[in-house]
């Protein structure tokens, strides 16, 4: 159970987020656009959760994305929505600001 839940929540060995954007990542932000308003990390692209499976074409199947929110939550939903859909190099990065640290 334990690691069904770090699976879902991107919980795991630590991801060299700063590498990855460098190699072309996109960073996806899944909070509300007023949250997204109020501060993001810059380059990010906000589409928020309930959009999310609408919005799958915007991206490319082999270039590595980053998932992040205000806490890690709605994030690790996204990794898990993105990784059923085929796309396999998907991280989450936890909350926005925290995120923004390490990049």
């Amino acid at each position: 159970m334990i690691n069904t839940l770090k699976k879902i929540f991107g919980i795991g060995p630590k991801v060299d987020y700063a590498e990855l954007i460098k190699n072309g990542a996109i960073i996806l932000d899944v909070r509300s656009k007023g949250e997204y308003a109020n501060g993001h990390v810059k380059g990010s692209i906000n589409i928020p959760l309930d959009q999310l499976g609408s919005n799958l074409a915007k991206f490319k199947k082999d270039k590595a994305i980053i998932t992040c929110c205000a806490s890690g939550m709605r994030s690790g939903v996204a990794k898990s929505q993105l990784k059923s859909n085929g796309f396999n190099d998907v991280y989450n990065g936890g909350s926005w600001s925290s995120l923004s640290r390490y990049i």
